[in-house]
């Protein structure tokens, strides 16, 4: 170890499930801003059977140890398909097996079913990094060795950890791409917020919300412990339709959101759409320190508007009532574009242990990244704010 820190040494482990982990150990290597990297969450993953071997998502977590205490960690699952993963890799693996390669089973380092930019290296802050880094980069080469894996991948990290690790792997491969996310910029409230924008869109988001009304469907909020098992059923019958819709089942079951609403229901909100007292539709959040997150919708009904009152404004006047000064709602863009939520870049990095594989996807990845640069750009000129800094 440098920097005078302790001396005693790390060991690597590889653990199939995040359970043999003791909670408290996990939880204090963990950001306040990500909820879905505290263990409660990835537990109720593995423990609902959402994600594990029979649906592709084989946990192989690895963790660093010094003594009995955990001082980092990676999350870290074998994938036999690229299902549930939001950085599209599909053309690669299609490009390998046409040559003759076995791009499955991978290796990925990502919350399950969640394109949430964040945390995903856990590092104690009296660790030094660096080493930290190295024996978690040697767990998941000697995985892609000794399994055979034709690759690994790291999706949605923060700037930070993309930065360290490049610096201890050059060989990573950079993926960018774009997420729309809304900032607070002193609104005090939705009135403000709206008078930041042009007169157009201003006035599109009010007849919106006024539509919402017009249809006699009403908005009501609940917070952890208000979340009871009527109102958990309904919104996990809302959640199934909007797979069903789409003729696919859905990524997530109902053991998994019951998981949720026991062990971490201090950071779940959700937004209840009714009609005559009725609920017709839901959406649930979750949130962290300074930011709210918005993940699964569904609606029993069609109604002009409610998707974008429940799943945006809702979340823009929460954040504004509660101090929150970021709101990311999910992927997908242009609808969110032009009620404020600003394209903000993303990062993933991948290996390929393959060379020629390796090549291509850089070459793939150069390209990509340039046309991600222009449509960022034009999608910033594109903000309804009357002005931008």
């Amino acid at each position: 170890m440098t920097d005078g820190r302790s001396s005693q040494a790390l060991n690597l482990v590889t653990l199939s499930s995040i359970e043999h982990v003791p909670e408290a150990q996990w939880d204090a290597l963990v950001s306040p801003e990500q909820p879905f990297l505290r263990h409660a969450f990835l537990n109720a993953l593995e423990q609902s059977g959402s994600a594990s071997e029979a649906t592709g998502w084989q946990p192989r977590h690895l963790c660093v140890w010094q003594g009995e205490r955990l001082v980092a960690a990676l999350p870290l699952y074998l994938k036999s398909h690229s299902s549930g993963e939001y950085v599209f890799d599909w053309g690669w693996a299609e490009a390998f097996e046409r040559a003759g390669g076995d791009y499955y089973p991978k290796a990925l380092s990502a919350v399950p079913f969640t394109p949430v930019p964040g945390q995903r290296t856990l590092v104690a802050c009296d660790i030094d990094a660096q080493s930290a880094f190295a024996l978690l980069a040697k767990g998941w080469r000697d995985q892609c060795e000794t399994l055979g894996l034709s690759s690994w991948h790291l999706l949605f990290a923060n700037d930070n950890e993309v930065d360290a690790w490049q610096a201890q792997c050059p060989e990573l491969i950079v993926r960018h791409g774009v997420q729309f996310q809304w900032r607070d910029r002193d609104f005090k409230d939705f009135d403000g917020f709206l008078e930041s924008l042009t007169a157009k869109r201003r006035k599109t988001i009010k007849r919106e919300r006024r539509l919402v009304a017009e249809q006699g469907i009403t908005l009501r909020r609940l917070e952890g412990e208000a979340i009871d098992l009527e109102a958990l059923a309904h919104f996990f019958r809302c959640y199934t339709i909007t797979y069903h819709e789409r003729g696919r089942p859905p990524y997530l079951n109902e053991a998994f959101f019951q998981a949720l609403r026991r062990n971490m229901p201090e950071s779940m909100l959700l937004v209840q759409a009714l009609v005559d007292d009725r609920p017709v539709a839901a959406a649930l959040y979750f949130r962290g320190a300074t930011t709210l997150y918005g993940r699964y919708w569904g609606s029993e009904v069609v109604a002009d508007c409610l998707h974008f009152e429940a799943c945006y404004y809702q979340g823009i006047e929460f954040c504004l009532e509660r101090g929150l000064s970021l709101f990311d709602p999910g992927t997908q863009g242009e609808h969110k574009l032009v009620r404020g939520f600003a394209p903000t870049p993303t990062r993933s990095l991948h290996y390929l242990a393959h060379e020629g594989l390796a090549a291509g996807v850089a070459e793939f990845c150069a390209r990509e990244g340039e046309h991600v640069k222009a449509y960022r750009q034009a999608a910033l000129e594109a903000l309804p704010f009357k002005a931008w800094p």
